[in-house]
């Protein structure tokens, strides 16, 4: 056989009897269109969630003042005492203080108590 029979033979099976172009695309593979749908609905329901949420987090961080209570990710309940640069001094006990890095902090625990809804959401 003749290569260029075997090449020409291939190309005349993968060209579209109507045509085809780009419209081809679209009514023969309903894939073509699930698949970007399937990208914006992940986008709407998984990545923009975590984007607003690690938002809100950072920007509670930097609020924190002196004097409220939080929550760290460890289960820790504390007041804070004192606010550096990059870590807070936390009162958890009568006199006992514990310095703690800022994203340690998981939740102000002043505003849960005072509206219970928010401790369950964050």
């Amino acid at each position: 056989m003749n290569m260029t029979f075997l090449i020409e033979t291939v190309f005349a099976q993968a060209a579209p009897a109507g045509g085809g172009g780009i419209g081809g695309l679209f009514t023969n593979n309903p894939m073509a269109i699930a698949f970007p749908l399937i990208l914006v609905v992940m986008y709407f329901f998984m990545i923009r969630p975590q984007q607003k949420k690690a938002k809100e987090q950072a920007n509670f961080k930097e609020k924190i003042e002196k004097g409220q209570k939080i929550v760290t990710i460890g289960g820790l309940h504390g007041r804070i005492s004192e606010i550096k640069e990059k870590t807070f001094v936390i009162e958890v006990g009568s006199g006992t203080k514990l310095e703690i890095e800022k994203s340690a902090i998981s939740l102000d625990l002043t505003k849960a108590v005072q509206n219970p809804d928010v401790a369950v959401t964050k």
